[in-house]
């Protein structure tokens, strides 16, 4: 304790020795700079620029314990310092294979007089292409174990910018994006089972566009041990304040902390070219290093599953239509059956023969395991042990036949909202799985996270997935997280968390109006920021698939359903249609068999937020490339530029097409593929149909 005392007066007196007069501080690189400042009344402030124009106008920091006090002002500058950094390091997976992390670093150091001076730690990193920050917590004897209130961050915009948003929901991101003007900003209805949000507070990450062209993008990175930021918005005067999910207490405490201590990272991307926005690397830049030292065993993949048939319609997830049943003690092999149930082993060997015969390493099954009879709308805790299968899954048999194939089956754990329940059997679970050949698991959070009424975005849960990434890790298990919040880079940090759902996906487009055809030429530039998305893309039959909903259809064209394994990065890709489906087009689900998961070099080509996105990528160590190019509801010509190619080098190009009189409503299956010779020097110019799209493959050709 002694030797703590003294590192503390130490420290203490250094800031003294080192006090500033509060003017105002800066760093700077390339065409954006930052600058930091106290105002009259002690409040700190920070401003971001973009060459001459302003991205940030002057912008309040600060925030309010439980106590009362917290760093909300005013505050007194006692030291500060920069630094330079210029390092380049390889992801595990990725849409490149080396990433520069270039930025210097301006760290403020604070001192709250009123607080028994306290010390706040503000660092800032400016990057070529944005900033971000966060509030750090020294270790110091008047600041131990402390309750964050509220946050205070502000993001003041300079003008009424387009805006590309969701409601501020705290348990869901499964909504439509609205286009609007910031001062229009306003929420859809929420369902009664979902926290009702403010009409002005909506989610990150936040696409904004301002008149004088300048692409911006507020999010957060890093985010662990404190609750998702979401913003409400000031339709008058155009500032953004952070707003914290609380946690279940009802007392409206939002973050439990212990110095030493820092919040997540919070992030501004900025350029004045869309492309440039979807090529940041910032947010990953903004995350920790692997913590897994052993990463041979993770490997991105695509798969089939079933899945798609319970969404139309025409499986069930459950084994029998009984209800109130309970887990334990219930003798499952006397309940009648549906008829109808999907997981069941027959089935479940068709689709590994699909996968094997078209070389996909993964089949997902859903409704494997006992308990889907008695859980949506009872919230009960103990709902799913995830060890016990149905009487109809032979977990043996299933292993050994998918091994036969060279498959791999995708194990799926929904949690019915207890998350709490999952922990306790967790560790048993994943000693099922690797007992059973089980390398993946998708996990679920679908309801009301129980039994204490904690927000699908708030700490507890927050930490329980990041929790989760670690313990599948300890078992070298892959995870792909649905209805968490939303990514912010952690897939760095734990490389075997491959992706999450955390926005609305294709499913939606099985049991609801569906999304509408701009919905992926937004989600690059929203939910994507943070991380991969496992969208299911590859639906084939995109119409007539709802029995219950004959008018019912997928809102794009079947070659945009092939686009999208490019445009929309995941390590890890579903074909999501039934193989009967795939069956009637083998000539376009070539593409699919054909495109990688993992990449060496991604080019954004061309993008507009809401209107069209093209995109390029060259395959982990092959010298074959893969374009995806997609519009909105408008039909678009697309001239692309092939100079990405190796020189000198020719390739063979597939193009799958819109065919004629394609159009997402009326004819959506009509394609065309056709093949050229091309090099470096040639052109394409690419048509896209109304809710279209095209994809192309680029392979060399033998001399």
């Amino acid at each position: 304790m002694r030797n703590f005392l003294l590192v503390v007066c130490l420290l203490m007196a250094g800031y003294r020795a080192g006090a500033q007069p509060a003017a105002p501080l800066s760093a700077r690189l390339d065409k954006v700079s930052l600058t930091f400042a106290l105002g009259p009344d002690g409040h700190p402030t920070y401003a971001v620029a973009y060459g001459t124009k302003p991205v940030l106008e002057p912008s309040r920091l600060g925030l309010t314990f439980a106590d009362g006090k917290g760093f909300d002002g005013p505050l007194t500058l006692v030291g500060s310092e920069t630094k330079d950094v210029d390092e380049t390091w390889q992801p595990v997976w990725g849409e490149v294979k080396n990433i520069r992390n270039h930025y210097q670093q301006l760290t403020v150091h604070l001192r709250q007089p009123a607080a028994k001076g306290r010390l706040l730690d503000i660092v800032f990193r400016v990057f070529a292409d944005g900033v971000g920050f966060r509030y750090e917590f020294p270790r110091q004897p008047n600041l131990q174990y402390f309750t964050v209130q509220d946050e205070h961050t502000e993001f003041n915009l300079p003008g009424n910018h387009k805006a590309f948003w969701i409601p501020g929901d705290y348990d869901s991101n499964e909504y439509a994006y609205t286009t609007s003007r910031v001062s229009e900003v306003n929420t859809t209805p929420i369902p009664a089972i979902e926290q009702k949000a403010p009409a002005n507070r909506i989610q990150t990450p936040l696409m904004l566009k301002s008149d004088d062209g300048l692409y911006l993008n507020i999010h957060e990175a890093a985010l662990v041990n404190y609750p998702a930021m979401f913003l409400n918005v000031d339709t008058q005067t155009f500032c953004l304040t952070s707003q914290l999910v609380p946690d279940g207490t009802g007392t409206g405490a939002k973050a439990y902390l212990q110095a030493p201590e820092h919040t997540p990272w919070r992030t501004i991307v900025v350029s004045d070219r869309a492309p440039d926005v979807l090529a940041s690397k910032l947010i990953l830049n903004l995350n920790e290093p692997s913590k897994l030292t052993d990463t041979g065993w993770i490997h991105p993949q695509k798969f089939v599953g079933v899945w798609w048939e319970m969404q139309v319609g025409r499986a069930t997830w459950s084994y029998s239509d009984s209800s109130n049943i309970k887990l334990a003690g219930t003798d499952w092999s006397k309940l009648k059956p549906n008829g109808r149930h999907g997981a069941n082993t027959a089935n479940v060997k068709r689709y590994i023969d699909f996968a094997a015969a078209h070389h996909i390493p993964g089949v997902l099954v859903e409704g494997w395991n006992v308990g889907w009879e008695d859980w949506v709308g009872n919230w009960k805790e103990d709902v799913f042990d995830f060890v016990t299968p149905y009487p109809d899954f032979d977990v043996d048999e299933l292993q050994r036949y998918a091994a036969g194939k060279g498959v791999n089956i995708i194990m799926h754990h929904e949690t019915s909202g207890s998350a709490t329940n999952y922990e306790r059997r967790q560790d048993a679970a994943y000693r099922f799985m690797n007992a059973h050949g089980y390398t993946s698991v998708k996990t679920g959070y679908v309801g009301r996270i129980i039994p204490r009424g904690e927000h699908h975005d708030g700490q507890w849960m927050v930490n329980h997935y990041v929790r989760t990434a670690q313990n599948t890790a300890d078992h070298h298990i892959m995870v792909d997280m649905h209805e968490a919040v939303r990514p912010t880079g952690l897939n760095r940090t734990y490389p075997n968390w491959l992706a999450c759902e955390s926005a609305r996906g294709n499913e939606f487009n099985a049991f609801s109006t569906g999304n509408a055809p701009e919905h992926e030429t937004i989600l690059p530039f929203t939910r994507f920021m943070g991380g991969p998305m496992d969208y299911t893309p590859g639906i084939f039959k995109l119409q007539g698939y709802a029995a219950a909903a004959p008018g019912r259809q997928v809102h794009t064209t079947l070659c945009k359903q092939l686009a999208l394994y490019v445009t929309l990065y995941s390590p890890l890709q579903m074909a999501a249609d039934l193989p009967e489906n795939y069956n009637q087009h083998l000539d376009a689900f070539q593409f699919i068999e054909d495109v990688p998961v993992d990449w060496d070099d991604t080019r954004i080509l061309a993008a507009e937020p809401g209107d069209y996105l093209t995109t390029v990528r060259k395959a982990k160590g092959r010298d074959e490339w893969y374009l995806g190019s997609i519009t909105d509801e408008n039909a678009r010509q697309q001239p692309v530029k092939l100079d990405f190619l190796t020189p000198g080098q020719h390739y063979e190009a597939i193009i799958y097409a819109d065919g004629k009189g394609a159009d997402w409503q009326k004819n959506p299956t009509a394609y065309r593929i056709s093949k050229q010779v091309v090099d470096s020097k040639s052109s394409l110019t690419l048509q896209l149909a109304p809710g279209g799209g095209a994809a192309v493959s680029f392979k060399p050709v033998k001399k």
